[in-house]
């Protein structure tokens, strides 16, 4: 089976209902923390290949009836990473419907709700299972780029659903419903900005070729007919 390009609503419920038989009740993952889990290897500061992070996925690695499950298994995985990988090449303002993250918001999430309803927290929690395979590297980006330590702020809200004060020995304010949304909303934007930095940083740099100096007490390559120590080696 051919991994699609990316999910039809069939192949989401499809592989929610994998999930939840043969992935939740191992400690695996949902729906929605794969969805998170795979955002975070698409932007990423390192390249994890499928043979590594599908281990993750299953809790307990399953049996499948034969290969052939097996491959159409694989190919609904293959598939959900290619609608991640595709959705982070958009923003928040051209992200088409089809690629929206997965993760479960009540029928009119406008309405009023209480605080308790903790959405987006299976999501992060992904996203961190995810950033633990490179944890080196992405420790890395955090230091040296504040805005990306500030993303995984925000995402560590929905996690947890605390807002840790500047005395982290005292409890954090809760986070409220309408926060959650915000996150929501901002995570387009979020990992559009990640796979800048990605991309970015995998991009080979073109070594600047410099000259060789010439001896000082050599002719000015310039042509001036002085020592070169006299002319543009001069400082």
């Amino acid at each position: 089976m051919k991994a699609p390009a990316y999910l039809d609503d069939d192949q989401i419920e499809r592989l929610a209902e994998l999930l939840e038989q043969r992935a939740v009740p191992f400690k695996g993952f949902n729906l929605e923390a794969l969805d998170g889990y795979l955002s975070a290897l698409a932007v990423g500061p390192e390249t994890v290949p499928f043979e590594q992070w599908q281990v993750a996925v299953w809790g307990t690695p399953p049996r499948w009836k034969d290969d052939e499950e097996r491959l159409q298994v694989e190919a609904l995985l293959q598939g959900h990473w290619n609608m991640v990988s595709q959705r982070v090449r958009h923003g928040d303002d051209d992200l088409p419907d089809h690629l929206a993250p997965l993760l479960w918001l009540p029928e009119d999430p406008e309405q009023e709700q209480d605080d308790e309803l903790d959405v987006g927290r299976d999501w992060a929690f992904g996203f961190f299972r995810g950033a633990e395979l490179s944890e080196i590297a992405w420790d890395k980006w955090l230091d040296e780029h504040e805005w990306v330590d500030e993303i995984f702020l925000r995402l560590d809200r929905l996690a947890s659903g605390e807002i840790i004060g500047e005395d982290p020995d005292q409890p954090g304010e809760a986070v409220s419903y309408r926060e959650r949304l915000e996150v929501i909303a901002s995570l387009p934007g979020m990992l559009a900005d990640l796979h800048h930095l990605r991309i970015d940083a995998l991009t080979p740099r073109e070594p600047i070729r410099r000259e060789a100096t010439p001896d000082r007490n050599a002719p000015c390559p310039c042509g001036s007919g002085k020592k070169y120590k006299k002319c543009c080696g001069a400082v």
